[in-house]
């Protein structure tokens, strides 16, 4: 069965630990964000990006992409309130999707192989499916359109680790190959180490 799938990059922050704005941070020439765009563009049926601090610095970036109708940006006016609301921004614009993939920045190195194997394990008996390496939680996840609701009624001061936490979410870990999907990049010497 074919699952309809959109992509969920939230870029809205204001990348204070590391100095610069990290979605275009270049990764193997590219920045983060394109990066992770191409590899997701043949694989996924909608990409939303949620913007926020220097949003047009990101639609400037996105020129740079052959035209695509896949890509759609979205602001979040509230991006000061933190990622968790430019999430549900995100999710009110992926209403149509079976799944949502929902996608850090700091995950440019992530290899296809990494998707077409996450997809694979796609169960719609499951709300939420989330990688594990060295029995650690990583990301991205992927979230079942039924949990939407429940995300986006959640309180602002809310996010995902409170969410995860509640009984009547089915959750699958699938343990994995890719030690990419602990990256975390929020310093400068975070950002060394990715790419040396």
């Amino acid at each position: 069965m074919k699952h309809n799938i959109t992509a969920l990059i939230t870029v809205a922050g204001l990348s204070s630990r590391m100095g610069a704005f990290k979605p275009l941070l270049l990764y193997n020439g590219k920045s983060f964000l394109v990066n992770i765009i191409e590899k997701l563009n043949p694989i996924c049926d909608k990409i939303v990006i949620v913007t926020g601090h220097k949003a047009s610095l990101i639609e400037t970036e996105l020129k740079s992409l052959p035209q695509n109708d896949k890509i759609k940006t979205v602001f979040n006016e509230n991006f000061k309130d933190g990622m968790f609301s430019s999430l549900q921004v995100g999710l009110n614009n992926s209403l149509n999707s079976d799944w949502i993939l929902y996608h850090f920045i700091d995950q440019p190195n992530l290899p296809t192989k990494f998707y077409e194997d996450l997809f694979s394990q796609i169960d719609d008996s499951f709300d939420w499916i989330q990688p594990q390496y060295d029995q650690k939680n990583g990301h991205p996840i992927l979230l079942n359109k039924r949990i939407i609701s429940v995300i986006s009624s959640s309180p602002k001061t809310s996010n995902l680790k409170i969410l995860s936490n509640q009984t009547d979410i089915r959750k699958k870990y699938w343990l994995c190959k890719h030690p990419q999907i602990l990256n975390d990049v929020d310093t400068v010497d975070n950002y060394l180490k990715l790419i040396m």
